[in-house]
């Protein structure tokens, strides 16, 4: 059994990932504006470090509900909380990268149609052997 000793170690850090997630949530909302006057490379390093930031969460949301302790001690309305966001989320991610993917896609079918891709622009093989990406097995590179 815990001692309450280890239960307010466990509670202290909590309160910590709690915190640290919140001043994360005001620097994004603060970023917010700056990135809508950016330019097209800071909007991709902004997007990715929020991607860095949305699989660090996603693991660490998945390392607790795999804690026994959180499993066991849970109630059930909270666990259903967590998978109607968790759906909304995932829906909404999928929903995005459909619609970007579907946009990049007819893009690049246009401007080839119409003579618009630089020749310093090639598609290739990379042979990364990474499946499931976008173009699997193509990249585009200048």
């Amino acid at each position: 059994m815990a001692s309450p000793r280890d239960i307010a170690g466990f509670v202290r850090s909590l309160e910590r990932w709690v915190t640290l997630q919140r001043m994360i949530l005001d620097n994004f909302k603060k970023a917010d504006e700056r990135v809508r006057e950016a330019d097209r490379l800071e909007i991709i390093i902004h997007t990715r470090i929020a991607f860095n930031h949305l699989i660090k969460t996603l693991k660490a949301f998945d390392d607790w509900l795999q804690d026994p302790f959180i499993s066991s001690n849970i109630p059930r309305d909270l666990l259903i909380e967590v998978w109607d966001t968790t759906l909304k989320i995932t829906e909404m991610l999928l929903e995005l990268d459909i619609k970007h993917t579907s946009a990049v896609k007819d893009l690049i079918e246009e401007a080839v149609r119409e003579g618009r891709i630089s020749p310093l622009l090639q598609l290739r093989d990379i042979g990364l052997g990474r499946e499931n990406r976008r173009g699997e097995g193509h990249s585009m590179s200048i």
